[in-house]
């Protein structure tokens, strides 16, 4: 057991619960530590920006970043909650896998599914990581996020079947159609062989991207007329969860306005699940 992160997290605890600012002194006896080890914990906090200095008299407080952190935890389960009956209808609907996923920098996370009851089907795990630009669900988040946002992946480009994009460019363009119809999609797997999928983002209450609900199964079962079928049912289940938290402009979601100057590509490209 790491007694100094035990003690770093007894010392967020402490600051969390406290309503004014704090000294060391003051924080070393309530805590039973020496002084230097909770200035040098203080310290460590600060250059990862959960706590600051108050002038003049060295007195210490928690920044909003403990808050954000939180708030993000909050929210996500909040959104689990939320999109759990439309998770269902659209499983009823399509007799594939669903999924509920976020973006976390370049990764997509499945923080919700709901089975296949086919026996052969998309094999995933709640909690379990993926490279957004490989997926359907992580290019639909993509797409209401801003053009430069797409550099981050520039060293993580790397191809993992044969229809993985492994430029930028052929990235822009998968987003750019994305926005243009509403949803991704992928006929053949880019990050693993033989899926087929579709996914849409959902919209919070200001319009913010909060996640993507997805639709996936092996591409022996589903084809381009499946997938432009579903694509209606998993548009209609990202408004209705995104209407629950409280997006009231639903009607952005068929044609999302594009971030860059750059037209839409006409033709069909390769895209995730």
């Amino acid at each position: 057991m790491d007694k100094a992160f035990i003690k770093g997290l007894r010392l967020l605890e402490t600051l969390a619960l406290s309503e004014q600012p704090r000294g060391v002194t003051d924080l070393a006896s309530e805590l039973k530590l020496t002084k230097s080890n909770v200035h040098r914990l203080l310290m460590t906090l600060q250059s990862q920006g959960y706590v600051r200095q108050i002038p003049p008299h060295s007195m210490y407080e928690l920044t909003t970043k403990i808050w954000a952190l939180g708030s993000h935890v909050i929210h996500r389960m909040d959104l689990i909650n939320v999109a759990r009956p439309a998770m269902m209808k659209l499983a009823e609907i399509t007799g594939e896998t669903i999924h509920l996923s976020v973006l976390e920098d370049t990764e997509v996370v499945y923080v919700d599914k709901i089975e296949s009851a086919h026996h052969i089907r998309a094999h995933t795990s709640v909690g379990m990581r993926a490279p957004a630009f490989t997926m359907a669900t992580g290019k639909a988040m993509l797409a209401h996020m801003p053009d430069d946002y797409l550099e981050r992946f520039r060293p993580h480009l790397r191809r993992y079947t044969e229809a993985t994009r492994t430029t930028i460019e052929e990235l822009r363009e998968d987003i750019e159609l994305a926005r243009a119809q509403g949803y991704s999609s992928v006929l053949h797997g880019e990050w693993r062989e033989g899926i087929a999928a579709c996914a849409c983002a959902i919209l919070g209450r200001s319009g913010e991207l909060v996640g993507a609900i997805g639709m996936s199964g092996p591409d022996t079962r589903i084809k381009r007329k499946q997938i432009k079928e579903y694509s209606v049912h998993v548009m209609e289940a990202a408004r209705t969860i995104g209407a629950a938290l409280g997006y009231s402009r639903p009607a952005a979601y068929p044609a999302i306005k594009s971030r860059s100057s750059d037209p839409a590509p006409s033709h069909q490209s390769r895209r995730a699940p």
